[in-house]
Order: structure tokens, then C-alpha cells, then sequence
């Protein structure tokens, strides 16, 4: 099924304010919650859409990015095949742990469903930051990267226990909660908080294991391969499922966040997808014209630069035109712009400072007309 727009999906209009959008989550998310349509088999589907939906437009970073670029902006779909998700991709366990946060911890329907869930103590996600070069950017790549992390300890497998065994709780009787119920115009209210015996995992170790000290996690390392597809921005990232630190007691692991970061290139400006790059000449090849030879992102490029070209002047060559950055979600790559510089002489040889003297007399004492500005230049090249 195709997806829907997120402000349709909550019914509000492109300029709701995050007050707005709050009233409108949460009536939908206790209107679909599936402790309260156990029989019906499309809540589910409408909660984890409505909690998806609310988690992005309520981002400040991730709703300008859908705002302007769509799904291809917070999870663009070229990229899916790569791993690239954006930050969303909405499964149930995360749609519930969002209603959690939301709710403040009140599981408002009951029910042996939130007990359940609740055993299943996830682990916890791990963030680093990828530096990336203008031209792994420019057409992808795949790294590995090492990260330090919770693993599994080896010695009890997980378990936490040295034998392997563990009893139930004698006070949650193996739930992991403590419940309150209370009444509210919403209706039945159930407070929910953590065993404090057993710290919520509804089993007590009796011989906890001595290396992880009964935890089941150690700290550790895990080195894994990332496939970056091309067009990534400073602050883009990637959820990596599953990666994170491993969950206590052989709890689900957290994910993976892997933010996008561009290192300095020595030659080149990024502009979105365009880029930039200074080329400096001589005064005569200004005045007279010059086909040279060009560094680009993928090798080199002959261009013409025409006589009488300023210092300043920021060109837009045909010959570079699609040598920039591709788009994300399949979009075409940028140009390649120039801007001239032409470089003075600081020292002159004999005959240089002879030739220079007689275009002096040539040329006269009145400076030429001024011409438009550099930034007046690279307004006309770059937008406003």
C-alpha cells in the first residue's frame, strides 16, 4: 500500500504547529492503539502510520527535510536497498515505545500484551559520526567502520545466570511491572512502572554470572560494513537495525546511528548538489582567452575560458555541467561552476617589466568602467 502523506495521516494542514499536531496524535494514536482493537487486524497498520507520521513532523530537523524533499528527504527510497533509512522505518516496537514516551509511561488499555513487551528489555542505540570525502560523497561507497559497544557475554551466553537458571519474581510474578489502575475521562487509566526485585525483567538471577556480573553484556566491539549510497549531506544518518548494544539478559540489541559527516576538500566548495572551484590564470589569458585543463570530481576537463574574462567571474562551463553531486532519491547530479581568478605577477623578469611598461603607455591612465561585483556574481550563480 502506498504511503500516505504524513499531514494527511494526522489531518492536519501543512502549518500546524506543534501544539496541533500533538492533539491530533493523540487522539488518533488512543483511537487505533491495538490494546484497544485486539480484532481488528488494520489498527496496527493506521498506529504505527499515525506514530511514524508524528515522529517526523514534530522533529525540527526532519520536517523541513519532508517538508521540502518529501519521503526522499527523511527515507529516500533509491537508497533503501543500501541500508539507507533516513531514521524511519516504523515497526511496531518502535511505534509503541513512542506512544510510551508520549503518554508518559501509562499503558492506557492494560492488557498481557504491554507485560510482554515490557520483558523484552531492548538494548540501548549507539550513535558515530562517518566522515566522508567530497568524492565518496559524489558517487558512494562502502565502509567499515569499528564500534564499541555491549556485546553478549561469551561466558554465560547472554544469560546473566552461571548456571543458566533463573526463578520468577515473587513480587510481579514474572511480569516485570507494577500495576495502578485509575479512572479518567479517557477512561481506565493503568499506571505502569518497573518491578523494583527484579529492575523489570520479571526473572531473578540467583548466581549471577562473574564475568558480566549477572548483566549478560560486556563491553566490546563489533566492526561492520556500511554501503553509503551517493548525495548524502552533512547531518544526513543512517539506521542501522540491530547493531546497537546488545539488550540485557538476552534482550532484542538497540540500533546503529551513523551520522553523515563531509571532510574538507582542498580544491573543491559544496553548494547542495553544484560545486565549486577556484581557477586561477594569467592576466593574458584573461585578456586573450584560453582553453586549459580542469581538475573535476571524476578526473579532468578541458574548458574555455573567453577574452576579456574578470577576475571574480564565476563561470558555468558546458563542458562541466552534471560534473557536481548527485540528488538523493534519484535526482540528477549538479554542475560544476569556476570562479577566475586572475593571479599578478608579484616579481617580473627584465623583459616581463619592459612588455608591462609598454602596455602601460598603450593602455593609458584612465581605469576601465567597473564591472559588477563577486557577490553580485555568485548571486547570479547561486541564487539568493
Amino acid at each position: 500500500m502506498a504511503k500516505r502523506d504524513y499531514y494527511e495521516v494526522l489531518g492536519v494542514d501543512k502549518s500546524a504547529d506543534l501544539d496541533t499536531l500533538k492533539k491530533a496524535y493523540r487522539k488518533l494514536a488512543l483511537q487505533y492503539h491495538p490494546d484497544r482493537n485486539p480484532n481488528d487486524a488494520g489498527a496496527e497498520g493506521r498506529f504505527k502510520e499515525v506514530n511514524e507520521a508524528y515522529e517526523i513532523l514534530k522533529d525540527p530537523q526532519k520536517r523541513p527535510a519532508y517538508d521540502q524533499f518529501g519521503y526522499a528527504g527523511v527515507d529516500p527510497a533509491a537508497a533503501a536497498a543500501a541500508g539507507y533509512r533516513g531514521g524511519v522505518g516504523f515497526d511496531i516496537g518502535d511505534a509503541l515505545r513512542a506512544f510510551m514516551r508520549e503518554f508518559g509511561g501509562f499503558d492506557l488499555f492494560g492488557g498481557e500484551a504491554g507485560g510482554q513487551r515490557a520483558r523484552d528489555h531492548r538494548g540501548g542505540d549507539r550513535q558515530i559520526r562517518l566522515a566522508l570525502t567530497l568524492e565518496e560523497i559524489a558517487i558512494g561507497s562502502t565502509k567499515k567502520v569499528r564500534v564499541n559497544k555491549l556485546v553478549p557475554c561469551t561466558t554465560c551466553r547472554g544469560r546473566g545466570s552461571a548456571s543458566g537458571t533463573t526463578v520468577t519474581c515473587d513480587v510481579c510474578g514474572g511480569s516485570g511491572q507494577l500495576r495502578r489502575v485509575q479512572r479518567s475521562f479517557l477512561g481506565q487509566m493503568v499506571s505502569v512502572s518497573a518491578c523494583e526485585k527484579c529492575g523489570g525483567e520479571g526473572e531473578i538471577v540467583r548466581d549471577p554470572c562473574p564475568t558480566c556480573r549477572g548483566s549478560g553484556v560486556v563491553q566490546g566491539q563489533e566492526t561492520i560494513s556500511l554501503n553509503i549510497p551517493p548525495g548524502v549531506m552533512e547531518g544526513n544518518y543512517m539506521t542501522v537495525r540491530g547493531h546497537g548494544d546488545a539488550g540485557p539478559r538476552s534482550g532484542p540489541p538497540g540500533d546503529l546511528i551513523v551520522v553523515m559527516t563531509e571532510k574538507p576538500h582542498p580544491v573543491f566548495e559544496r553548494h547542495g548538489r553544484d560545486i565549486l572551484s577556484d581557477l586561477p590564470i594569467h592576466p593574458h589569458q584573461a585578456v586573450l582567452g584560453v582553453h586549459i585543463e580542469v581538475p573535476t570530481l571524476g578526473g579532468t576537463a578541458e574548458v574555455e575560458i573567453e577574452p576579456g574574462t574578470i577576475s571574480g567571474k564565476v563561470l558555468r562551463p558546458r563542458q562541466l555541467r552534471g560534473k557536481g553531486i548527485p540528488g538523493r532519491g534519484g535526482q540528477d547530479p549538479g554542475d560544476h561552476y569556476l570562479r577566475v581568478i586572475v593571479v599578478t605577477p608579484a616579481k617580473l623578469s627584465v623583459d616581463e617589466r619592459k612588455l608591462w611598461e609598454q602596455l602601460a603607455k598603450v593602455s593609458g591612465s584612465v581605469p576601465p568602467k567597473v564591472q559588477k561585483g563577486f557577490f553580485d556574481r555568485m548571486r547570479e550563480a547561486f541564487g539568493p
